[in-house]
């Protein structure tokens, strides 16, 4: 059982020996490049998410920019159009409001 052994350690021993000469070498270079690419591409994708992720949040950050304006402005817009707002506004154009009831005009030429 020893010599059995001892055979089976020899044939580890010679066995890695034999990934390690140049036709297995050439053998595996596929493999080995096909692991390079592999891991090209896993590199690739990291920083391409990064990439991603930052400029997601730089978008999200002008939108609420975009959505803080949109509010101010709106909210300024219904400020002025409210009625006295806007007899401030005429007021320097000389325009003042009606305070008696609309005339009715008539067309004397369709009767």
């Amino acid at each position: 059982m020893n010599e059995e052994t001892n055979i089976s350690q020899r044939e580890i021993r010679l066995n890695w020996k034999r990934w390690l000469n140049y036709p297995s070498l050439v053998k595996q270079l596929p493999f080995f490049l096909f692991l390079t690419v592999m891991a090209v591409i896993y590199i690739y994708n990291g920083h391409y998410a990064d990439k991603v992720v930052r400029n997601i949040n730089r978008t999200s950050k002008e939108v609420k920019e975009l959505q803080y304006e949109y509010k101010t402005l709106k909210s300024e817009i219904m400020f002025r159009s409210k009625q006295s707002e806007l007899v401030k506004a005429a007021e320097p154009l000389g325009l003042k409001e009606t305070t008696g009831l609309p005339a009715v005009l008539k067309d004397s030429g369709k009767e």
